[in-house]
């Protein structure tokens, strides 16, 4: 196990480094002045120079990268000049909360959308299996701009259940932070009023953000298990005299997720890219707004370091998918 982690690993490294490469190239040539962008408004052309020169942008890209480089390898990330604070720090203190609302996302489509694609497949050519598959058609052509706008007009302003924006009432206080984590900090505090309010804002964003991921979870699902029903095995057992419930769901949904426990993986980095748009629309305080404001104002330490950090999210996340194959199927965990 310890040898096939390592294994992953060293596949990771690679990739992080070119990631790094690709993202750096691409923020230097583009047009934009960043040593203007940290003096601000105000600042003068020689007050620009001398800030030029001391951030090193006057260097050669190659000598810009190898400093940047060694930064990085001492968790160095720089400063924001949109906050004027640690890149580090900014992302440390917004990392939970997309964290969280990705988790959040990523378990409402795996709890709905695996049952309801095992539950196609049974009804295959069927009037449920019909609609299942319109559905998970447009749940994934359905833009998350346009339903989140929905679920706000429909639940927060007409109907005023959930709230319309942010991750905790402005009238309730925040329990002191510990792990950074509102729901398990509050947990932690015991306020309890706490954890109820952040599960109350973080519905309507979860939601949004789970739709495409739930669609494609469906279709993957149901195409698993209806090849799944074909095997002899399936035959046996219905003539052995097994409940049907049982045959399914300990027997042929086993041998039916390796495709979904793929696409799970691939839906998590999907899921952080696409919290950008969800955190900017319900004003949640996570990577993706702080990844808004970055663009907005040309602040090139921090796409650097966001870009970075979930690069090294995603490639945890696959290794992590790669253990649950081989919990699956053992065998995977002896190929190289």
């Amino acid at each position: 196990m310890l040898g096939f982690i390592a294994r992953r690993c060293g596949l990771a490294l690679p990739s992080l480094f070119g990631l790094l490469v690709v993202t750096f190239v691409l923020v230097r040539i583009v047009p934009h002045d960043s040593a203007a962008a940290m003096a601000g408004d105000a600042a003068t052309p020689e007050q620009i120079a001398k800030l030029t020169k001391e951030a090193g942008l006057d260097r050669p890209i190659i000598e810009q990268f190898v400093i940047y480089v060694g930064k990085v390898a001492r968790f160095d990330f720089g400063e924001s000049a949109f906050s004027r604070r640690s890149v580090a720090s900014d992302i440390k203190e917004r990392l939970p909360a997309t964290l969280t609302l990705t988790f959040c996302a990523l378990a409402i489509s795996i709890t709905v959308g695996i049952p309801l694609g095992v539950f196609a497949a049974l009804r295959h050519n069927e009037w449920p299996d019909y609609v299942l598959r319109i559905v998970s058609v447009l749940g994934v052509a359905v833009a998350a701009f346009w339903f989140a706008i929905m679920l706000q007009l429909l639940f927060s302003m007409q109907l005023g259940w959930l709230p319309l924006r942010g991750e905790l009432s402005a009238t309730m206080s925040r329990p002191e932070r510990v792990t950074g984590f509102l729901m398990l900090d509050s947990v932690i505090a015991g306020r309890w009023d706490a954890l109820g309010d952040a599960l109350h804002h973080i519905i309507l964003p979860a939601l949004t953000l789970s739709l495409g991921g739930l669609a494609s979870i469906v279709r993957f699902t149901r195409a698993g298990v209806l090849d799944t029903l074909q095997n002899d095995f399936v035959s046996y057992g219905r003539a052995m005299g097994y409940r049907r419930s049982r045959l399914v769901w300990r027997y042929v949904l086993r041998n039916s997720v390796t495709a979904t426990i793929t696409q799970i993986g691939l839906l998590f980095g999907g899921l952080i890219a696409g919290g950008v748009v969800v955190e900017s629309i319900y004003d949640y305080p996570g990577i993706g707004s702080y990844t808004v404001q970055a663009i907005l104002t040309g602040d090139n330490q921090v796409m650097l370091a966001v870009t970075l950090m979930v690069g090294v999210v995603y490639a945890a996340v696959n290794i992590l998918t790669d253990l649950v194959h081989g919990l699956v199927d053992p065998r995977l965990l002896d190929k190289p």
